[in-house]
């Protein structure tokens, strides 16, 4: 399947589970993402596959300047309806990385929370975030692990990829994020309770990496 072709699929996948009125994954950030914004002094964040917007509006609420992006328009919608709701801006893009452009390193934080791309694409999509982030900025990134398509297989409403190739492994990210201190990069086996589609024990991947001053 063509880039092309692979992008025009997810959008309408999405969007079609976008457009109901009940948010896909609930309207609260994700754990592991809102414990160590905490951590954090605010800055300028980038969201990747941000969907609904649940993380980016939470880091709205911290005082964190909020760029996100997605392929689907109905999740443009529903983050920008929930940013208004808990009264805060975010700035959100409809697109692809391969067609958007930020300002090399901007931003403070990039967040990859469940942003699975194609497997021929995850590891340029990777170097290319990689450009954005200041020397000494944080990527944060929780996703499904390889282990976890057994637990798709038994469980669905786990959701997931259910393509071996979209899902990470810790090689995977060490040779992705090679310019970075590893400060956190672990499997872990955990009990996702995020709304309807994110339900039940489940394999993920966590990793936090500050950038190298002079990688």
């Amino acid at each position: 399947m063509s880039k092309k072709t692979w992008n025009e699929a997810y959008k309408e996948r999405w969007d079609e589970r976008y457009k109901t009125p009940e948010f896909a994954y609930g309207k609260e950030p994700n754990l592991f993402f809102k414990d160590w914004l905490q951590k954090l002094k605010p800055g300028s964040i980038l969201m990747p596959a941000e969907g609904e917007g649940r993380n980016g509006v939470y880091a709205a609420q911290l005082d964190w300047k909020v760029t996100a992006f997605d392929l689907s328009v109905e999740g443009q919608t529903k983050a920008l309806a929930l940013a208004k709701e808990k009264a805060v801006s975010i700035k959100y893009l409809v697109g692809s990385l391969e067609d958007l452009e930020f300002e090399e390193e901007s931003f403070d934080v990039i967040a990859l929370i469940y942003a699975h791309f194609s497997a021929d694409s995850k590891s340029v999509f990777h170097q290319k975030l990689q450009g954005y982030l200041k020397p000494g900025g944080l990527i944060l990134m929780e996703a499904f692990s390889k282990a976890h398509l057994k637990f798709n297989a038994v469980d669905p409403k786990v959701g997931g990829p259910k393509e071996e190739d979209m899902l990470f492994s810790i090689a995977e990210i060490k040779t992705d994020f090679k310019g970075f201190e590893t400060l956190l990069l672990e499997e872990q086996i955990v009990v996702l309770e995020e709304g309807q589609y994110h339900r039940g024990e489940s394999a993920v991947l966590r990793f936090v990496g500050k950038k190298l001053m002079n990688p």
